[in-house]
């Protein structure tokens, strides 16, 4: 499909890509907050839990794809709206961060943006299988690499960070994983 494309076409598939790649230089907040040393990026962010959302996916008999999908572009708005904490999100951010998506993905196929869009849309609303799992997972990986700055001899207090990830993780399963890189990390 890619050979038949237009040059116009192409040119726009690497602006999103340039888009995307913001998301490698933006620090998170949080991190940044508390005064983390060379915090980890979004897209470190976004990474390690697409790789959590592949093994529990396939542990769970999940739709890998799906979940790929949703931990890939959860945070691409802040590509260009930046890395929001919880607690700076209103309904005007909110509203942004969906321009946002639809202008990032409006650089894609129609048939792309339409199918991302949607994946982005549920990750929002939160109420399938898929994105409850993928929200307890990337709350896991904000515990895991707390954990990590911890280990690797931080100061900052992270412990807000944690009981963030204790409070919305709610599976059984997805407990125990967390009680696990918890009790190791």
């Amino acid at each position: 499909m890619l050979e038949m494309m237009t040059d116009s076409s192409l040119q726009n598939i690497n602006k999103f890509l340039e888009i995307t790649g913001i998301l490698k230089r933006i620090q998170r907040s949080g991190w940044v907050e508390v005064g983390v040393n060379q915090p980890e990026s979004v897209a470190d962010h976004s990474f390690r839990t697409a790789v959590l959302c592949m093994l529990y996916a396939d542990i769970e008999d999940l739709d890998p794809l799906k979940l790929l999908r949703m931990a890939l572009i959860h945070d691409l708005p802040e590509a260009l709206i930046g890395d929001l904490m919880p607690s700076q999100k209103t309904l005007q951010t909110k509203e942004e961060e969906k321009k946002a998506i639809h202008k990032m993905l409006g650089f894609l196929p129609k048939p792309l943006m339409e199918k991302y869009l949607e994946v982005w849309n549920e990750y929002e609303e939160g109420k399938t299988r898929e994105a409850k799992a993928v929200r307890q997972l990337e709350k896991i990986e904000m515990a895991l690499q707390a954990k990590e700055y911890e280990n690797s001899g931080s100061e900052k207090s992270l412990e807000r960070f944690i009981k963030s990830a204790k409070e919305s993780t709610v599976w059984p399963e997805l407990k125990k994983l967390l009680s696990c890189i918890l009790e190791e990390s």
